[in-house]
């Protein structure tokens, strides 16, 4: 009997393995996922580079965990899920006269024979996502990348030990419901739904327009930047997604009996009838759904986010190779004896900062724009030979300053204001006149820098006279600094400074390390988690509408004996599609992408700009977003038409 029971169970998982392709390929990805960045964790060059990020593996982890419980509830609620559709069939084997604890065995074999097969197949292609995560985070460090196929059996096991404990408390409450279920239980199981939580109409109704105003006020709360509010803003959000789905069922009809003719307008009765029949009885599961949909659009927007944060912060204190800003009451001379025993230069410039003595741009900037300035009261002022030399340093390209004029250079956000600037500006005995308004980036983010946002350039003759508000020191290395000699100008910093560290230190390596250092702990583990989740919600969606193959196939066949065409049957099943598919995705849209859009708009201005300004950013968030949720709709479409459209 044991033989039998074998071959059965491997009968089962070929067909469970085919009825369910979505689900088995999902499964599959998440066994690769799982591996590469377990591989990740114990990978010798990433634990170098942990070094200096000590926090790495411990991020790592933390998200594994993560997308292990996500992906432990997707295979538990398949399990049940395939097991209440297969009662019918379980069933029949009690009634053959086989025990319950045999038929349990039986349902625990396949589906321990399904996770075997995406476990040995995800590790393969977790082999290969391992190579790109690997390269992808060598390249954020500058490391070179060769491809060198290896095989991390610390990283099997522990993938194998999360799998075998996803899988181990799926099925073991499937086997517990099995040895006790009768043969009526399972026969009928495939009937059992959600149930509607509401019964009373009017309540539903009620319900339904409560819980958009509840949508509508999280929206807002949760973009207050107060702890207390934005909590009660979540949970205002969570009551209306679930209050959305358990009175939609509900508030279709109600639209419908208020404009009766809409209803018989073409396949609207036959979309809107099936979709509020299968929706009533799955309200908690869709918002659940849309709750894991919210979760991935905003952890997208959040990876992207902090990524533009980090290189916008680190872009404008990046644009030499070193740069030494110190007090003038202090002695620059120590730190450039470190540099000249210590750090090959190629080009080097030694300038000071001065100031203008009066603040007539800075009031004109507050008044056209927001302005975060720091430490500059007076405006300050550069000697255009200075910015001249320094502009050729950080590799950018010469220009032109006329005769009796001045330049303003400026962090971005400021440049449409001082480009309408047209007053003229005197120096002692010197009065010039605005001239161009030149934006890259020159080190303006800081106390001791080129500016808080902007500086002046004017004549060298201009600055005579004119108060000294810091010395500088900018040069092009022949080799990048190292994190030692960086840390050895800032020990210098500390012994100078009596413990206040108020001159400004920078390398264009330590900003790359940091930007690789703080993406690879932030930024990558947001994007895994969102990909996990994106795929479980997509998955279980996709389960349930294709379980309901061979109803849409009866319902259309008795539809085509009536006179229905295929075209219109073609239509009315792609309706119903979109509707299914798009519900619980726009929900997390509305809630999601205001609030990427807020906090994408938090940071100091002239951060977010380009590529990483807050539209494109909410833009490029819903695209990833929209991009894997169309690859499981068009499966699962292509497999529903092909099956159920009658030929």
């Amino acid at each position: 009997m044991s033989v039998t029971l074998s071959k059965l169970s491997l009968r089962n998982a070929k067909r469970q393995a085919q009825d369910y392709l979505v689900y088995f390929v999902t499964v599959v990805m998440a066994a690769a996922l799982l591996y590469s960045f377990n591989a990740l964790t114990f990978s010798r060059e990433i634990s170098t580079l942990a070094q200096s990020m000590e926090m790495l593996p411990f991020m790592i982890a933390l998200a594994t965990v993560v997308v292990v419980c996500v992906f432990g509830w997707l295979v538990a609620y398949a399990t049940k899920f395939m097991l209440l559709r297969r009662g019918r069939e379980l069933g029949t084997y009690l009634l053959i006269g086989l025990e319950n604890r045999q038929v349990a065995r039986l349902f625990f074999l396949e589906n321990l024979a399904v996770g075997g097969c995406a476990l040995a197949l995800g590790t393969v292609l977790g082999g290969l996502l391992y190579q790109a995560f690997r390269a992808l985070t060598l390249a954020l460090f500058k490391q070179p990348y060769r491809f060198s196929f290896g095989f991390s059996l610390p990283a099997l096991g522990l993938t194998v030990v999360c799998f075998g404990l996803i899988y181990l408390f799926a099925l073991r409450r499937s086997r517990r419901y099995i040895r006790k279920a009768n043969i009526h239980d399972l026969i009928y199981s495939d009937r059992l739904n959600e149930g509607v939580v509401i019964q009373a109409r009017k309540k539903r109704r009620w319900m339904f327009g409560a819980s958009i105003a509840l949508g509508v006020a999280g929206v807002f709360l949760i973009m207050v930047q107060d702890l207390a509010v934005a909590t009660a803003g979540a949970g205002c959000l969570i009551l209306f997604l679930f209050g959305f789905f358990l009175s939609f069922a509900s508030g279709v009809p109600a639209f419908f009996d208020k404009r009766p003719a809409r209803k018989y307008r073409g396949v609207t009765l036959l979309v809107f009838r099936t979709l509020t029949a299968k929706l009533a009885t799955m309200g908690v599961l869709m918002a659940t759904i849309a709750m894991i949909f919210t979760a991935t659009i905003i952890s997208e927007g959040s990876g992207l986010v902090f990524r533009g944060l980090f290189e916008g912060r680190a872009a404008e204190n990046a644009c030499f190779d070193l740069y030494l800003g110190v007090g003038d009451d202090r002695d620059p001379s120590v730190y450039l004896d470190y540099i000249h025993e210590n750090i090959p230069v190629e080009q080097s410039l030694e300038y000071q900062v001065y100031l203008s003595g009066s603040h007539t741009v800075r009031d004109y900037i507050e008044t056209q724009t927001v302005y975060y300035y720091f430490n500059f009261v007076q405006e300050p002022v550069l000697r255009w030979s200075d910015y001249a030399a320094l502009r050729a340093i950080a590799g950018y390209r010469t220009v032109e300053l006329k005769e009796g004029q001045y330049l303003f250079h400026c962090m971005t956000y400021l440049e449409d204001a001082l480009k309408s600037y047209d007053r003229p500006l005197t120096f002692g005995d010197i009065t010039l006149q605005p001239g161009g308004v030149y934006t890259e980036h020159l080190s303006q983010s800081g106390g001791t820098v080129n500016g808080r946002g902007y500086i002046l350039v004017v004549p060298d003759e201009a600055v005579e006279g004119l108060e000294v508000h810091h010395w500088a020191y900018a040069a092009k290395t022949a080799q990048p600094v190292t994190r030692e000699q960086f840390y050895d100008l800032w020990d210098i910093n500390e012994r100078t400074s009596s413990g206040i560290a108020s001159n400004a230190i920078t390398t264009r390596a330590n900003e790359e390390s940091e930007v690789a250092s703080q993406t690879a702990l932030c930024v990558f583990p947001l994007y895994y988690l969102a990909l996990s989740l994106t795929m479980t919600a997509a998955t279980i969606l996709t389960i349930q509408q294709l379980s309901e193959s061979e109803r849409y196939k009866r319902q259309f066949s008795l539809l085509q004996k009536l006179g229905m065409n295929r075209r219109e049957m073609a239509k009315a099943l792609r309706t119903q599609f979109t509707i299914y598919y798009a519900l619980p995705a726009v929900p997390p849209v509305l809630i999601g992408a205001p609030f990427i859009l807020h906090m994408a708009s938090l940071p100091e201005p002239g951060v977010m700009v380009g590529v990483s300004s807050p539209a494109v950013i909410v833009t490029t968030a819903l695209a990833v977003y929209f991009l894997i949720y169309a690859v499981y709709i068009l499966m699962a479409y292509t497999s529903l038409k092909r099956n159920v459209l009658p030929s």
